[in-house]
């Protein structure tokens, strides 16, 4: 039978507009759709996660901006019809949710081995947990569940309950609160379901972390102040080690600390088993990181306030520093299982991209303690310019003498301060992969990481500006060692370059790409639960940035971790050895760690400092605004009145100088970070100090900004 083909079209079109109205009536109006997001108490980070889409996704679905298309459509109406069954609309009856379809376990579609059956244990129940008055804004109501939800953490209070987000409470089993072991067993089992998906396709999915307060310190028979106050760690024959022991658990090598990690090795017939444990009373929440007073919020607070850090970030690990660097492994995980095409076996294979294994640095790369700078000087010996790499962030200050009369007319000293320096310095940075390999005489390539000795010291510098290419801002005396970006930008300003010697890394990628979009999404979001968002202004910037820390201060506890996070993680990538046993010239345990990488850290502090000199020579040469002292991020100018704006130039047109400072929230754009009299600023360079440390009225390194 013969069809009319104008006929077939339109009746293509009509089914199609049927099937578009069916699926509309799937869905519930966006505002229904966010008050049972929120009724569930469930973030859109978490919707986010579990439907593989941006948060920004979800809020444009809850906006009504947009409308979510499939495949995505019908898991997004499978979620809102399950909240709606458990929370319907005032006034509505409540109906049994759809049962949940089967599905693997994740760890067994993560791991080739399957995952150990743990020791029964009773069902676990949720129950609404019922905190103490809050210091923060509220932020949902506890929610009782009747089916167990995934979640990264617990926080245990050394009663028979553990807390996890949204104020839900579970039964842990008997002995539990009192039995390490016993506790760690049910962490591990589907009751508890405590994990966290993986970041990477490869990598492995996040191990359960108990947040032990106090009270479960002592329950679990843990004192609670460790003896010995230099090493951190339980003596070995403390009877909780001894505990351990007898059920077959291990620790790292770093023993039983603040941060203890505890598991059984892997294998064919078990499987991974790790559990993290973070123990309060010893300051595993560093408050130089996390915020005064954190370690001691109600657990129902602290296990929402961690949450957030995790879903966002990681699962801590340790401190925000070793999360950091934690955090770039999952993003770009070292291996990956890929089948021999000989033995048709699975075996390990490197992922793209990845630091896959440990390499040595090249010489002016490596710290003094190092062997490879043992093998080649004195114990002694004082490496100079020529013998080192010294890419470290500002600490300048301007000669008071070359203070003008109209910058002493002023009436105030401004400090300004890049967003998440390091970070937007990280991005779409090339860093070297692999080994470094020497040469003489070689022609400088701006795109090769490496390091490079160069005499710059012939450039020409103007004293009201720190030079580019030191970390004191004085110019350069001789030969001295640089990395690709430093150089790089002796190019820009239009400065041949002539290097004699080089370790270059031929073998490079944008290896923190993923790092930087992971903590700049996590920044971005913590920033928007504080009320500042890129809608806002400048002037509506600048104001909310006065009293945000007030609006919420769980969030702003997570803010302080998440950029202690970024700064901390570049800082691990060449660690130093610790210890009061350690002799200079042995190797340390850092360094087998493919991430153990001096030359990345370096290029980013290096690339960090040049952006912020870019930008203070386009307002001097724009402007003929200077600044009087800089500190790493942070660089203060006199200024007519007492904000940002009441110095920072301006176009014609009223809009920010094209490629200077930029006022607002993104990474990479400054915020006010204090003001002082001129006075005040004047004294301080009298004395040699410098402003920007103290710009705030404190010193700024007790902060972490």
């Amino acid at each position: 039978m013969s069809h009319d083909p104008e006929q077939t079209t339109l009746f293509a079109a009509v089914d199609a507009l049927l099937e578009e109205a069916a699926a509309q009536d799937g869905l519930p109006h966006p505002d229904e759709r966010k008050r049972l997001r929120e009724a569930a108490g469930l973030s859109q980070d978490q919707v986010a996660k579990a439907l593989s889409v941006r948060r920004e996704t979800v809020t444009s679905w809850e906006t009504g901006r947009t409308a979510p298309r499939p495949p995505k459509r019908a898991a997004y109406a499978r979620l809102l019809e399950g909240l709606s069954a458990l929370h319907p609309a005032p006034g509505t009856p409540a109906t049994p949710p759809p049962a949940p379809p089967a599905r693997p376990s994740p760890t067994e579609a993560a791991e080739p081995t399957p995952r150990p059956t743990p020791a029964p244990a009773p069902p676990t129940q949720l129950h609404p947990s019922t905190p103490k008055t809050p210091t923060a804004l509220p932020r949902h109501s506890p929610t009782p569940r009747t089916t167990p939800h995934t979640t990264p953490l617990a926080v245990l209070t050394g009663t028979s309950h553990a807390h996890t987000t949204g104020g839900l409470l579970l039964d842990l089993p008997p002995k539990a609160a009192t039995h390490l072991p016993t506790l760690i067993t049910w962490a591990l089992s589907p009751e508890a379901d405590l994990r966290s998906p993986r970041l990477h396709r490869n990598g492995k999915d996040g191990d359960p972390l108990l947040v032990l307060t106090a009270a479960a310190t002592e329950a679990l028979g843990l004192p609670l102040t460790l003896e010995d106050r230099r090493a951190l760690r339980l003596p070995d024959n403390h009877p909780t080690l001894k505990l351990l022991a007898q059920h077959k658990w291990q620790l790292t090598r770093r023993g039983f600390g603040p941060w203890a990690r505890v598991y059984r090795p892997a294998s064919p017939t078990t499987g991974r088993q790790c559990v993290q444990l973070a123990v309060l009373p010893w300051g595993a929440l560093d408050p130089r990181a996390w915020g005064e007073d954190t370690a001691d919020l109600p657990a129902p607070e602290l296990a929402e306030l961690l949450t957030t850090y995790a879903t966002r970030v990681l699962t801590p690990r340790g401190s925000t520093a070793v999360t950091g660097l934690e955090l770039m492994t999952a993003l770009r995980p070292p291996t990956r299982a890929a089948r021999n095409p000989v033995t048709n076996a699975w075996e390990s294979a490197p992922v793209a991209g990845s630091l896959t294994h440990p390499v040595d640095p090249a010489p002016p790369e490596a710290p003094d303690e190092h062997p490879v700078v043992a093998a080649l000087y004195p114990r002694a010996h004082q490496r100079t310019p020529d013998q080192v790499l010294d890419e470290e962030a500002y600490d300048w200050i301007r000669d008071p003498q070359l203070l003008t009369d109209a910058e002493c007319a002023r009436t105030h000293a401004v400090g300004i301060d890049v967003n998440m320096a390091f970070a937007a310095a990280a991005n779409r940075l090339v860093v070297g992969l692999g080994p470094a390999t020497h040469t003489t005489a070689p022609r400088f390539d701006p795109k090769t990481p490496g390091c490079w000795l160069a005499d710059l010291s012939a450039l020409p510098h103007d004293p009201r500006l720190p030079s580019p290419f030191t970390p004191h801002g004085r110019p350069p005396t001789g030969p001295a060692w640089y990395a690709t970006p430093t150089l790089a930008y002796a190019e820009e300003l239009g400065h041949a370059v002539h290097p004699t010697e080089a370790w270059i890394r031929p073998e490079s990628g944008a290896y923190l790409d993923a790092w930087y979009t992971r903590l700049r999404d996590a920044y971005m979001a913590t920033m928007a639960d504080l009320g500042i968002t890129p809608a806002l202004t400048e002037a509506e910037f600048l104001e909310a940035m006065t009293t945000y820390k007030q609006h919420d201060p769980i969030a702003a506890s997570v803010l302080s971790a998440i950029k202690s996070t970024v700064k901390g993680g570049i800082g691990k990538l060449r660690e130093r050895p610790q210890g009061a046993g350690y002799r200079p010239g042995e190797p340390w345990a850092a360094l087998e760690r493919a991430t153990w990488r001096p030359d990345i850290r370096a290029a980013v502090i290096s690339t960090a400092r040049v952006n912020m000199h870019r930008k203070m020579r386009k307002l001097a040469t724009a402007a003929g605004e200077y600044p009087i002292a800089v500190l790493s991020d942070c660089a203060v100018y006199l200024s007519p009145g007492p904000g940002p704006l009441d110095f920072l130039p301006r176009t014609p047109e009223g809009k920010p100088l094209p490629g200077g400072f930029r006022i607002g929230v993104s990474p990479g754009m400054v915020k006010h970070e204090g003001t002082q009299p001129l006075l005040w600023a004047v004294e301080m360079l009298d004395s040699q100090l410098n402003p920007a440390r103290h710009i705030k009225g404190h010193d700024a390194a007790a902060d972490g900004e």
